[in-house]
C-alpha cells in the first residue's frame, strides 16, 4: 500500500483545529506531528487547506443489482469518493431485495470488485423473512432496515405483530423510514379525488404529511423503549418530531438516534414551483418552518448525523406526472460539499459538520478504527480548499444517471483529494480507478 505524507494542513477533528502533517503507511495513519523525514512517501502539500476525515454516509441507494439504470455500486461510489465520501451504507431495495443473507453477501462482493469507497449494506426485514434476518452478523452488517412505510420498492413492514418481534429480537442497531402508511394512501385517495392523476407536485408534503411522519416515529420511538433497542431514525423532515429525540447524554450512550438528509437542510416546499419531481422524496420535503427546525435540531444535537439518501432515477422516470415520477434524487456526490457552503454563509461550523458527518456515524455504528484522524486508525481523509468555489454542472457529475437536484448552484468550498483506507481515490478531478475500498468492521 502507498505511503503518503501530507504536509501543512490544518486539522479538523474532534472540535479542534490543528495544524500539522500526517503519515500514512500501510493504509493507516502512523503518526500525526511535525514530520520531516518524507523517504518513501508520496507528498501532499495541503498549505491553506483543511484536512477532515472522511465523509459516513449512512443512507444510500446505489441501486445494484436490478436497477442498473438508475445507478451502480461502482458508478455512484466513484460520485461518493468525489464528493469526500469515504464510506457508504446501503440499502437493501434493490431488485432482487436483499432478503437473505446469501443475497447481501453478493451485494458485498460486488462492492469489493468495483468500489472505491468503503462500504456496508442494510438487511431488510420484511413482513415474512425475520429468521432469516437475524442471521445477519452485527460486526460485518450495518444494521437491519426496516419500512415502516413504502417507499422505493414494496418493502413495507405493516404487521404489528413483526414490528414487535423486530423490535424486541434485533441484535444489532435498526433503521427505520418512518411514515405510517393508512395516513398516506388516505391523503393520496382525497387528492386523487380533487385532481385526478394530475396532482400539483407542491402537493407532496401534504400527501407525505407531517401527521404520516410522526405517527409512524412515534411508533417507532415508542416499541424502542419497549424492547429497549438500538433504534436509528433516518431522514428526519418535521419539526414536530424533533421532541422524540434528546440530546441529555453522549451519543454512545443513547439508544434512540436520528439522521438529517441535506436535501431537507437545503430545500422548502417553496422549491416545488421551480424545482418540481426533481426534489421529490419520501418522506417530502416540506416547510422552511420544518426545515430551519430539522437544522435547529442538528445544531443542538437531537440529530445525530447527517447523510444524503442518495437515490438516483433517471430523468425520464422523474418527468413524470405526480403519481407516476418515483421518490429519489442524487446527492452524494456534493453532500460535503452544500454543509461547506452552509460553513461559508455561517450556519454551522465546520467542527460540527465534521462530528455530524464522519465522528458521530462511526460512533453511531460502532465502525472500527474509522470517523477521527488518530494514530492506527484507518487513513479515510478529505483534503478541502475552504477558499475555492464548486460550481455543479451536467458535464461534471459523476452519477450515472446524470443529474442534480442542484445543478447550476456555486457552492463554497473544493474537495480536492480523497483518501480511502489510504490511498488516494480521488484528487484534481479524477478518481483513480484501481483503487478499492474495505469491507466496514463494527465493534459489536
Amino acid at each position: 500500500m502507498s505511503k503518503i505524507l501530507i504536509q501543512n494542513g490544518l486539522l479538523i477533528n474532534e472540535g479542534t483545529r490543528q495544524k500539522s502533517d500526517i503519515l500514512i503507511d500501510g493504509g493507516r495513519i502512523v503518526e500525526i506531528g511535525s514530520i520531516t523525514n518524507n523517504e518513501g512517501a508520496t507528498v501532499i502539500d495541503a498549505s491553506g487547506k483543511w484536512i477532515l476525515p472522511g465523509v459516513i454516509d449512512d443512507q444510500v441507494h446505489f441501486r445494484e443489482p436490478g436497477l442498473t439504470h438508475k445507478g451502480e455500486i461502482a458508478t455512484e461510489s466513484r460520485a461518493a469518493v468525489a464528493g469526500g465520501v469515504t464510506s457508504f451504507m446501503e440499502m437493501p431495495n434493490t431488485n432482487p431485495q436483499t432478503l437473505t443473507v446469501d443475497l447481501l453477501e453478493e451485494k458485498f462482493a460486488r462492492a469489493a470488485e468495483v468500489s472505491p469507497a468503503n462500504y456496508s449494506f442494510f438487511m431488510g426485514v420484511s413482513n415474512d423473512n425475520l429468521e432469516e434476518a437475524l442471521k445477519a452478523d452485527p460486526k460485518t452488517v450495518c444494521g437491519l432496515k426496516v419500512f415502516m412505510g413504502s417507499s422505493t420498492g414494496n418493502m413495507l413492514v405493516d404487521n404489528e405483530e413483526v414490528l414487535r418481534n423486530i423490535f424486541s429480537r434485533a441484535q444489532m442497531l435498526v433503521a427505520t423510514h418512518c411514515e405510517d402508511e393508512a395516513t398516506v394512501r388516505a391523503n393520496e385517495a382525497a387528492f386523487k379525488e380533487k385532481y385526478g392523476e394530475d396532482v400539483p407536485i407542491r402537493c407532496h408534503p401534504e400527501i407525505r404529511s407531517v401527521e404520516a411522519c410522526y405517527k409512524s416515529s412515534s411508533k417507532a420511538v415508542e416499541l424502542a423503549k419497549e424492547f429497549g433497542t438500538r433504534l436509528h431514525i433516518l431522514h428526519i423532515s418535521t419539526a414536530k418530531e424533533i421532541d422524540l429525540f434528546s440530546n441529555d447524554k453522549p451519543l454512545a450512550e443513547k439508544r434512540i438516534t436520528a439522521e438529517a438528509c441535506v436535501h431537507h437542510l437545503t430545500f422548502s416546499d417553496e422549491d416545488y414551483d421551480v424545482k418540481g419531481t426533481r426534489i421529490k422524496w419520501n418522506p417530502a420535503v416540506k416547510s422552511a418552518s420544518d426545515r430551519e427546525a430539522v437544522f435547529q435540531a442538528v445544531l443542538d444535537d437531537r440529530i445525530d448525523v447527517i447523510a444524503t439518501d442518495h437515490a438516483p432515477h433517471t430523468l425520464e422516470e422523474k418527468s413524470n406526472t405526480y403519481f407516476k415520477a418515483p421518490s429519489g434524487g442524487p446527492l452524494v456526490q456534493h453532500s460535503l460539499n452544500i454543509m461547506l457552503d452552509f460553513v461559508a454563509k455561517g450556519k454551522i461550523s465546520i467542527e460540527k459538520v465534521v462530528e455530524k458527518m464522519a465522528h458521530n456515524p462511526a460512533i453511531l455504528f460502532q465502525i472500527q478504527h474509522r470517523g477521527y484522524i488518530r494514530e492506527n486508525f484507518w487513513a479515510d481523509l478529505v483534503i478541502v480548499d475552504p477558499n475555492a468555489s464548486t460550481t455543479v454542472t451536467k458535464e461534471n457529475l459523476l452519477y450515472k444517471c446524470g443529474w442534480s437536484p442542484i445543478e447550476g448552484s456555486t457552492l463554497e468550498g473544493k474537495i480536492e483529494t480523497t483518501i480511502v483506507s489510504g490511498e488516494i481515490a480521488f484528487k484534481n478531478g479524477q478518481v483513480q480507478d484501481d483503487v478499492r475500498g474495505k469491507r466496514l468492521i463494527f465493534d459489536r
